[in-house]
């Protein structure tokens, strides 16, 4: 892309979409792409607006294609975001979703697929999403087969989106990067979790079963619908506060059902975290040998079991902690944009050469 084409990126503000929206628009600038994030799904937090300082975000409350009911919303955003890119002109659309995809951009769509509800409703109730999805279903079929290019952070994820969803025109993985904080400090006697606490699929639940059998205190950051038995519930946190709790966590654990990447699982070892994971293929791609405790996400005996003996094993505990930082440090923003720009690169020039023929 030559230097200081824009890109207009939607995000939303329900989970870790904003954050890897933020951070890769950083990213990419440092590069000199500009980078517009359209925000939909309500009105940033406040300590989502200090996140985003340095960023360009545009706000909107419009309804997300996987909330209940929420087809008027995405047609409200659809016209927002051809606005938006009839008055900015970027080289490249790049939409953190499915359907928004299918519209006619005069730019090159890509589209990312951060999870879907089909998938998610195999992952974790164990069968097909119910016949009212039937929409969500042929929607965001129609956004991935128009997109031209389908990444996702995984190869897990991308070849579940292709069986549900393909064929597409281009397909890769490009995993997620999150930025570094500083080395980790002097950790304490506690297990800590972050992120949707009401999404079935983080298993948060399983945490708050088996927590009264420990000797740790567990601690969870997060929305959740209903309070969860067993654990220290801290609510919302902003981006920086989570930090600091990981930074203090010996461990983290997430026996999640369903996780295409888990931005904050990287986040948590990045900060000196031993990680106790779900074994879901996702995370054993993301994670490999040796940088985690993997267990059946569905046996609370499996998680009790990895937490006792991280906690009476500090050795254990350093030397996870230790090849999870490792591995982490590989998944940066930096490493990120540049697997972006590379697609960004093959579509605009393809665009400028169809162009050319044209002329």
């Amino acid at each position: 892309m030559r230097p200081g084409s824009t890109v207009l990126m939607t995000a939303d503000n329900q989970g870790g979409v904003l954050g890897y929206a933020l951070d890769l628009a950083r990213a990419l600038g440092r590069r000199g792409v500009r980078v517009t994030v359209a925000c939909m799904g309500g009105r940033l937090a406040e300590a989502q607006r200090r996140e985003a300082e340095g960023v360009t975000v545009l706000e909107s409350e419009h309804r997300l294609e996987w909330m209940d009911d929420p087809w008027e919303d995405v047609a409200l955003a659809a016209a927002w975001l051809l606005d938006l890119e009839a008055r900015l002109r970027p080289a490249i659309v790049h939409v953190n979703g499915l359907s928004h995809a299918a519209l006619p951009f005069r730019a090159p769509a890509i589209a990312v697929v951060h999870s879907c509800v089909l998938s998610w409703w195999r992952a974790v109730r164990g069968e097909e999403a119910p016949a009212r999805y039937d929409r969500y279903a042929r929607e965001a079929r129609a956004g991935l087969r128009a997109a031209a290019a389908v990444v996702a952070p995984t190869r897990a994820m991308l070849t579940d989106a292709e069986r549900r969803y393909g064929p597409f025109r281009r397909a890769l993985v490009v995993p997620n990067g999150v930025e570094a904080p500083p080395a980790p400090t002097e950790k304490e006697p506690l297990i800590f979790a972050a992120g949707r606490l009401w999404d079935e699929a983080k298993n948060v639940a399983a945490l708050g079963r088996v927590a009264p059998r420990l000797l740790w205190p567990v601690v969870v950051a997060g929305s959740a619908a209903t309070p969860i038995p067993g654990v220290c519930a801290l609510g919302v946190l902003g981006r920086a506060e989570v930090g600091a709790w990981m930074g203090r966590a010996s461990i983290y654990a997430l026996p999640a059902r369903y996780e295409p990447f888990g931005l904050s699982i990287v986040e948590a070892a990045l900060s000196g975290c031993a990680l106790v994971l779900g074994d879901i293929p996702s995370l054993r791609e993301v994670w490999g040998e040796g940088a985690a405790i993997f267990v059946d996400p569905r046996s609370d005996a499996a998680l009790e079991g990895a937490l006792r003996a991280l906690i009476e094993d500090r050795d254990l505990r350093a030397s996870l902690a230790r090849t999870a930082r490792a591995r982490a440090l590989a998944y940066t923003p930096e490493r990120t944009a540049a697997g972006y720009l590379a697609v960004y690169d093959a579509l605009t020039g393809e665009a400028e050469a169809r162009e050319e023929s044209c002329a």
